[in-house]
């Protein structure tokens, strides 16, 4: 049997886990005093190192500014997407069009294939079911959707496409 080398588990194998696990547990904490900076960095570089036998090697990043622009955009559809899925739920008059909607991938890399299926089911009103690596494509469940192929292809445009540039 054939298994790949295990790379070493570095104290910095994975710098950006360990950036957002600390700024997490400072955020959590409220607090910038010694003892919360001290757990912060003990979290940040102890974590990622316990756990580097399941997180894997590290993905890189081809384009560190899209990521930031592409972040906020998430976080700006996660917002709309509350208000909108809160309107639909709240309004006894709404009939939302349930839909299953396939979206063809151009994506390869297995991590940005996992952050699009997060970011689908983390977006209320979506769900991310199954990736069909055979097909090449994502099944997606909207909650309301009456126009299944211009959502897939506002999917592919604002969330498949900067992943593309961002993890090549």
């Amino acid at each position: 049997m054939n298994t790949p080398p295990k790379t070493p588990a570095g104290w910095l194998s994975h710098p950006v886990l360990s950036l957002l696990l600390a700024a997490a547990w400072l955020l959590l904490q409220q607090s910038l005093a010694v003892p919360q900076l001290i757990s912060a960095v003990v979290l940040g570089l102890g974590l990622p190192r316990l756990l580097h036998g399941f997180l894997g090697p590290g993905a890189r990043l081809r384009a560190p500014v899209t990521a930031l622009r592409f972040a906020g955009i998430v976080l700006w559809d996660i917002v709309l997407s509350n208000l909108t899925v809160a309107r639909l739920v709240l309004n006894p008059a709404s009939r939302p069009q349930p839909a299953w909607v396939p979206v063809p991938l151009a994506l390869t890399n297995p991590t940005a294939i996992t952050l699009l299926a997060t970011i689908i089911t983390t977006t209320p009103g979506t769900v991310s079911c199954v990736v069909d690596e055979a097909r090449g494509e994502i099944l997606v469940h909207a909650l309301d959707c009456t126009d299944p192929a211009g959502m897939a292809a506002q999917i592919k445009q604002r969330y498949e496409a900067p992943l593309l540039e961002i993890f090549g």
